[in-house]
């Protein structure tokens, strides 16, 4: 989703020069719709349903978003392979680069109907992990680095009652 909402606004920014209406409605195209202010939302629907290139780019991202809504990976399957396709012709050159990139990460994006897990628990446990490395700097054993893991992950109140 991150690539998808970085190509969104790479349209947007290249679109604004000529589009005026475009300028300063960055977050508008990049967040979910129910995260939206009332504002961004009478935005969002006055501009979304006009001829740019950004609100296609933007369909394009919504679409994305309902193939994890799907009732079961065949059709998770067809609606991905839908969606690279329409990416690929849609004449616009970072939406076409994320369906390149999609392509290669298919079977990951795939197994997700199996699993209902994604890697973003896991990027949050090595982000802890990096940090603890950064704490147990000038340790010298893995067993020291362990614990300091846990410390960090259990994040553990250690100071003394007053």
């Amino acid at each position: 989703m991150k690539l998808i909402g970085d190509a969104v606004d790479e349209v947007r920014r290249g679109e604004v020069k000529a589009r005026p209406e475009l300028k300063g409605t960055r977050y508008v195209w990049t967040k979910n719709q129910p995260n939206l202010t009332a504002k961004q939302a009478d935005t969002l629907a006055a501009l979304s349903t006009t001829n740019l290139k950004t609100a296609r780019a933007w369909r394009m991202r919504i679409a994305f978003q309902d193939i994890y809504q799907q009732p079961s990976r065949p059709w998770g399957v067809l609606f991905l392979d839908r969606w690279i396709g329409w990416a690929k012709r849609s004449r616009l050159e970072p939406m076409k680069a994320v369906a390149r990139t999609m392509e290669k990460h298919r079977d990951g994006i795939i197994a997700w109907f199996d699993s209902r897990i994604s890697n973003g628990l896991i990027e949050g446990i090595n982000s802890l992990v990096q940090a603890a490395k950064a704490k147990a700097r000038g340790y010298r054993n893995r067993e020291t680095l362990k614990a300091v893991t846990y410390m960090v992950a259990g994040k553990l109140d250690l100071k003394l009652p007053t």
